[in-house]
C-alpha cells in the first residue's frame, strides 16, 4: 500500500522534532533513490549539483530549469515511499512571489519539504539584501502554510558558498528566517564545528541542517554540536563519480579492469530496481 503525501509530511516533520539527529541522503535519480530506501534511510532529499552534473551542466549558474527540476522531483518521489525534500535553489526567480510559486509547484510534484536560499545566481551580487531575503522566505512560508499537509520549509543562508565569510551576518539571516516562519535553517559551507555550534545556539530551538564534510566528520560530532538533520548534498554523487573516473582512467591508461573487483554485483544492483 502506498504512503500518502500527508503521511509522509507528518513523518518528515516528526523527524525534525527529535530526539535524535537524522541523516537525509541525496539521491540523483530513481535508481539511487531506490537503493537508499532499501538501506533503511528515513527520508530523501534532492541535490541540485547531482542533477546538474548528471545532465552535463554546471551547478548554480541557472542552467537547469524549474521544469527540469520538477520532473526530477517526480522521478525521485515516484521511486520511493519515503518523504522527499528538495533543493529548490532560490525559487527560480528574484521576486518573493516566485519563491512561493515554486513551493506550491514542488508540493504538487510530491514534495513534503523544500529549501529556498538567499543566493541570487548572479556572482556580481551573489546574495540578496537582508530585507529582500527575508521577504522571500516569508512568501515561501505563507505558500507552504496553505497546503493541506505540514510542508517543512528550509531557509538557507549561502554566504559561505560565495566568499562572504561573515558568521555574524549569516546567523542574523538565519535568525530572521526562523522568525519569518522557516521550519529548518541551513548555512552550507560553514568552516568548522565551532561555527556550526554557534549557529545552532543562535537559532535554538529551531532545527538546523548541516552538510557532511570537513566541518563534521561523523553524525556523532554534528549531533553534539546541536545539528538535527544532516544532508549529503553532492557528496554521494561525487563519490560515485570518483569510482567511475578511477575505473575509466584505469581502462584508458593501463588497459586493465581491476575496478570490477569493487563493482556492485549485477544481481544485487538489479534487486533494488523496479520490475514489471
Amino acid at each position: 500500500m502506498s504512503v500518502s503525501q500527508s503521511e509522509k509530511a507528518t513523518k518528515f516533520r516528526k523527524l525534525h522534532e527529535g530526539p535524535g539527529t537524522f541523516l537525509i541522503p541525496n539521491p540523483w535519480d530513481g535508481g539511487t533513490a531506490r537503493m537508499l530506501t532499501a538501506l533503511g534511510f528515513e527520508a530523501l532529499a534532492t541535490t541540485s549539483a547531482g542533477l546538474a552534473f548528471s545532465l552535463g551542466r554546471r551547478d548554480g549558474e541557472g542552467l537547469v530549469t524549474r521544469e527540469e527540476v520538477l520532473a526530477h522531483i517526480r522521478e525521485i518521489v515516484g521511486a520511493s515511499d519515503l518523504p522527499v525534500s528538495a533543493d529548490l535553489e532560490n525559487g527560480f526567480g528574484d521576486a518573493p512571489e516566485k519563491a512561493a510559486e515554486t513551493i506550491r509547484l514542488g508540493a504538487a510534484a510530491g514534495l513534503v519539504g523544500g529549501s529556498i536560499e538567499d543566493a541570487t545566481g548572479d556572482e556580481r551580487r551573489p546574495i540578496y539584501d537582508h530585507g529582500h531575503a527575508v521577504e522571500r522566505v516569508k512568501a515561501a512560508v505563507e505558500a507552504a502554510r496553505t497546503l493541506p499537509f505540514p510542508f517543512t520549509l528550509t531557509a538557507r543562508a549561502e554566504n559561505f558558498l560565495h566568499g562572504r565569510t561573515d558568521l555574524d551576518d549569516t546567523m542574523r539571516r538565519l535568525q530572521a528566517f526562523a522568525e519569518a516562519g522557516a521550519d529548518v535553517v541551513y548555512a552550507p559551507g560553514l568552516p568548522n564545528l565551532e561555527a556550526i555550534r554557534s549557529v545552532c545556539a543562535a537559532v535554538a530551538p529551531r532545527p538546523v541542517n548541516a552538510l557532511v564534510g570537513a566541518a563534521g566528520r561523523s553524525v556523532a560530532e554534528l549531533a553534539q554540536a546541536g545539528v538535527r538533520r544532516i544532508s549529503t548534498g553532492s557528496a554521494l554523487h561525487r563519490a560515485a563519480m570518483g569510482g567511475f573516473w578511477t575505473a575509466a582512467k584505469e581502462m584508458k591508461e593501463k588497459g586493465t579492469f581491476g575496478f570490477l573487483e569493487k563493482a556492485v554485483p549485477f544481481p544485487e544492483l538489479s534487486s533494488f530496481m523496479a520490475g514489471r
